[in-house]
């Protein structure tokens, strides 16, 4: 079975709320240890991509030189039809009910549209992508799975040749590298648990 395969077998909303949203790749990402009763807030105390906090250079380095074009370019400027088209209006009262964090809330890049005890999904949207990261957490043999799905709605033109230019970096770069940084927080953190 493929990670997306793995992922789409799983119960989550986020299935329901992005539906119109093609998944564009996911992460499975083995903890190990950490102990009985783990959630999504535990995962979010020690990692979540778009949060500041430490990041490895590399990583660091290739947020400035995409940052940077953003700034010249404007794409990352506030404007309301960024806000109007959020799916922050898709959360149910149900799933507000259910939240472990407020949603709506900053998480650097991302604004949370919910965290339940084993699902999150951040959303961010700019000129160049509408994009949503899902983590979901299961208990497995000797610890826990964490899963990020990375769903990408394009936004214009831009988007399909912005997406072919970061996901070499992305793949090779990024998320190993915050994988890397999630696995050693969450043994430095939980493993003695």
């Amino acid at each position: 079975m493929t990670a997306a395969e793995e992922f789409r077998a799983l119960d989550l909303r986020c299935h329901t709320l992005l539906h119109d949203v093609p998944l564009h790749d996911v992460w499975i990402i083995d903890l190990d240890d950490g102990g009985a009763g783990r959630t999504m807030r535990d995962v979010d105390a020690i990692a979540s991509p778009g949060r500041e906090g430490p990041r490895p250079i590399a990583v660091r380095l290739l947020f400035d030189l995409r940052f940077a074009p953003g700034r010249v370019f404007g794409w990352d400027a506030p404007r309301r039809k960024l806000i109007d088209d959020s799916y922050l209006r898709r959360v149910s009262d149900d799933d507000r009910a259910r939240s472990l964090a407020t949603p709506g809330t900053a998480r650097g890049i991302f604004r949370l549209l919910y965290m339940f005890p084993d699902e999150s999904v951040g959303e961010t949207r700019n000129a160049t992508v509408h994009a949503f990261l899902v983590m979901a957490l299961r208990p497995r043999p000797g610890g826990y799975r964490l899963y990020w799905g990375i769903y990408v709605k394009p936004v214009g033109w831009l988007t399909p040749f912005y997406m072919a230019l970061i996901d070499q970096f992305r793949k090779l770069i990024v998320y190993p590298a915050l994988i890397r940084l999630t696995q050693a927080e969450w043994a430095r953190t939980y493993r003695a648990a």
